[in-house]
């Protein structure tokens, strides 16, 4: 297929009257979508009047709308995680605040004892006889445990207002 003056000319009456490209396509036949938008982006046709649709008459309005149910607070970190945590969250109480990064002796384990129930949380600098793992009782679904989550997983807003206050950009 090639384009000729006379289907150049069909092309650029067609796309004033607002027809898609795969209208287009169709009307000059042989050739597919992409090759009438590469003519028309070559062509450098300007955008064109949309084709108006049949108005269609609006339906009143005679029941009043369903009430809604409650509407649970905007989450807008990661949703899945949300959900994964938010039963626990509501059932289990809170731990104890954790000064630092301090794990119970009993609870510490290599990566050699790490299993699926147990939190992946690295505490110390790896390659050293210092490091471990958390070692504490996952959240189903995740690999840490609740205190660990909710370190790793932080709603955006809160990572952007822990970087405000502390100078970083």
């Amino acid at each position: 297929m090639s384009w000729n003056d006379e289907r150049v000319e069909l092309l650029k009456r067609l796309w004033g009257e607002g027809l898609s490209a795969s209208q287009i396509a169709t009307e000059l036949g042989g050739i597919t979508r992409n090759a009438v938008i590469g003519k028309v982006h070559r062509l450098g046709l300007s955008g064109r009047v949309k084709a108006a649709g049949p108005a269609r008459p609006r339906k009143a309005q005679t029941e009043a709308p369903a009430p809604r149910p409650a509407s649970r607070p905007a989450f807008s970190g990661n949703t899945a995680l949300a959900q994964a945590l938010e039963p626990v969250v509501e059932q289990a109480p809170r731990p104890a605040p954790v000064a630092g990064n301090v794990v119970p002796m009993g609870q510490r384990c290599t990566i050699m004892n790490l299993t699926e129930a147990t939190c992946r949380w690295p505490v110390g600098e790896p390659g050293t006889e210092s490091f471990y793992f958390c070692g504490g009782r996952t959240v189903s679904g995740l690999p840490y445990c609740t205190h660990h989550a909710r370190m790793a997983y932080q709603p955006s807003q809160d990572r952007r207002r822990d970087r405000r206050l502390a100078g970083i950009r």
